[in-house]
């Protein structure tokens, strides 16, 4: 295991931040993340975020639950207890439409909700860049970028020098 979780270099500004992000990405960084105090949009393109995980997610809940909801309301009044009342059939779909409704939405809200959790990595009460000194400005008036070190191009000496090229207040390695 390794014992550097990563390099992390500190900006003054997020336009200084996101030409950084830029240049790490184009050199084939691919791990890598920003701490900004504020969401920058520009740094999140240039980090090549662009996932659909949780709508998919959603989606698949949202499905199951209208699936699920349709076919126990079908299975318990045709198969385990058929009663005709009032001369309508045991397949009444329209009396079915409510539930599968509320049950789609709960089951989709549910799985959204589970889904960025896990997809986030929540819960994480530590994370490696909190032992990084000066790195409570992350929230008040510093950017950084961390490129971590299972990345398939990092090199503790060659990402150093890289790092160092984008002109970032310091350079800091992040303990493990």
């Amino acid at each position: 295991m390794n014992s550097v979780y990563g390099l992390m270099a500190e900006f003054e500004t997020p336009a200084a931040l996101a030409g950084a992000t830029r240049r790490a990405y184009g050199a084939g960084y691919r791990r890598m993340d920003a701490y900004t105090p504020f969401p920058v949009e520009e740094v999140i393109e240039a980090l090549g975020v662009h996932s659909d995980r949780v709508n998919l997610v959603t989606l698949v809940g949202g499905i199951m639950g209208g699936l699920s909801a349709y076919l126990l309301q079908y299975w318990i009044n045709t198969i385990a207890y058929p009663l005709n009342i009032g001369g309508k059939p045991y397949h009444s779909w329209p009396a079915f439409i409510i539930v599968t409704f509320e049950m789609t939405i709960l089951f989709a809200g549910t799985a959204a909700v589970f889904g960025m959790l896990a997809l986030n990595g929540l819960p994480m009460p530590h994370h490696p860049v909190f032992n990084v000194p000066g790195f409570e400005g992350a929230s008040r008036d510093r950017f950084f970028l961390c490129i971590e070190s299972d990345d398939p191009s990092f090199d503790l000496s060659g990402t150093r020098s890289f790092l160092d090229e984008l002109s970032p207040l310091r350079v800091v390695e992040v303990p493990n």
